[in-house]
């Protein structure tokens, strides 16, 4: 799946943000590449045929508690999540079955069924269909074959729509969310997963350590992710890497602007990266000032380092994560910035889950009641933007722990020396 950030990164990326791309889709036909020589991923291990096996047990394990007949999951991370199928998402319906008992089946185009079966981990079934023949009526079938007539039906929830209601119509199905499902399963991260993704911010920590020297006056966006692409790459990054430049008053836009910077004097310099390592995500964004920096800048720096550690020291076993938004805020407005989500201040939430998605729930917003337990995963970025000036943004994920936050990668320790 492709994040808001990743997909926002993609449409300035040609006027703007240079190699800052959405993350291609994965085709199953395509082998893995080898380990470079010097990569910090050599040692990765992918996750096991049994350790999916086993999140698909606990998902039939809530299907059974909840009455539902089987969960439907569309090409995309949570198929490869429970099944290991990397597959893209086109007009021709790829999507598993995964019922309350028995084994998976997996609906797919006949002539894309060899490749689907490349990566097709946990075993089951494959059942392609032709170009003629209705494929919803054959995942109604699947799910009937497998007990889950007259059952609820859980969608995966980030299934088209189109999707869903040609299934309904197929098997006369009472549709029901997903999310009781999948949330308990993806949300609580395995040693492994999290191994996974202590990796990945190792890798892109090491690319910002090489680049941040490199950086000089009248380098453009371009020419920066240009290098940081490369030095993630050699250091052993996935494809669905990003790299995300923003300069000067452009930083003032989490997201960027399609006029053209370069870097100056006394300019900003916003760095929002990451790469994944078998699938498993890091997101870090690391900013400061070429040459010498004004008071107001170092002022600003200094607010986000501490909004950054406020997060932490907030977040506790059994907190809701909207509090941890909550105690930020209410430090930004006693500095004066806001009020809420006004600018000039923190236009956007503290943080967001992340995963083998960028962006997943939970999120820490204002919203989220969602209590945190060990496993979580989450972003801290609590940024400060000034319209017409310049923005500053501090990343760094952590996951919770029985005794607090642990993170992903140290926080940058002063404007001076941020990498």
């Amino acid at each position: 799946m492709v994040s808001r950030r990743l997909f926002i990164g993609a449409a300035a990326a040609a006027s703007f943000a240079g190699p800052a791309l959405a993350a291609k889709p994965k085709h199953a036909s395509k082998p893995k590449a080898a380990a470079k020589p010097g990569s910090l991923a050599a040692n990765a291990k992918p996750i096991s045929k049994e350790e999916r096996q086993a999140r698909i047990a606990k998902a039939q394990r809530l299907m059974g508690e909840q009455g539902v007949g089987a969960l439907l999951v569309e090409s995309g991370s949570t198929l490869d999540y429970f099944t290991g199928v990397q597959w893209h998402r086109s007009e021709r319906v790829t999507a598993a079955v995964i019922p309350a008992k028995g084994e998976v089946i997996i609906v797919t185009p006949h002539f894309e069924e060899p490749s689907v079966r490349e990566t097709f981990q946990v075993g089951g079934d494959v059942r392609p269909w032709d170009e003629h023949e209705n494929p919803f009526a054959l995942i109604a079938k699947s799910i009937a074959d497998r007990g889950g007539a007259g059952k609820p039906l859980a969608i995966e929830s980030t299934t088209r729509f189109y999707i869903v209601d040609q299934v309904q119509k197929a098997g006369n199905f009472q549709i029901t969310p997903g999310d009781p499902v999948v949330r308990p399963c993806r949300m609580f991260k395995s040693p492994h997963e999290l191994a996974l993704m202590q990796c990945a911010s190792d890798i892109t920590m090491a690319a910002y350590a090489r680049v941040y020297p490199q950086v000089q006056k009248g380098m453009t966006q371009h020419d920066i992710a240009r290098l940081m692409d490369q030095a993630t790459a050699e250091l052993g990054g996935g494809g669905e890497g990003f790299s995300l430049v923003l300069l000067n008053e452009a930083a003032a836009y989490p997201h960027g602007s399609r006029q053209p910077q370069t870097v100056k004097d006394g300019g900003v310099v916003l760095m929002d990266c990451g790469t994944s390592v078998h699938g498993y995500q890091s997101d870090i964004s690391r900013t400061w000032v070429h040459g010498r920096p004004s008071k107001r800048q170092r002022k600003v720096w200094d607010t986000v380092k501490r909004g950054q550690e406020i997060a932490l020291e907030t977040a506790k076993l059994g907190t809701p994560c909207g509090a941890i938004d909550r105690a930020v805020r209410a430090y930004y407005e006693r500095e004066g910035w806001g009020p809420g989500y006004n600018l000039p201040g923190l236009s956007h939430r503290t943080g967001h889950g992340i995963g083998m998605d960028g962006h997943e729930n939970p999120y820490l917003v204002l919203s989220d009641d969602t209590p945190l337990e060990p496993g979580m995963c989450f972003s801290d970025e609590p940024g400060l933007y000034i319209p017409g000036e310049f923005g500053i943004r501090l990343e760094d994920c952590w996951h919770m722990t029985e005794t607090g936050p642990k993170l992903f990668s140290g926080l940058a320790k002063s404007l001076d020396n941020p990498i």
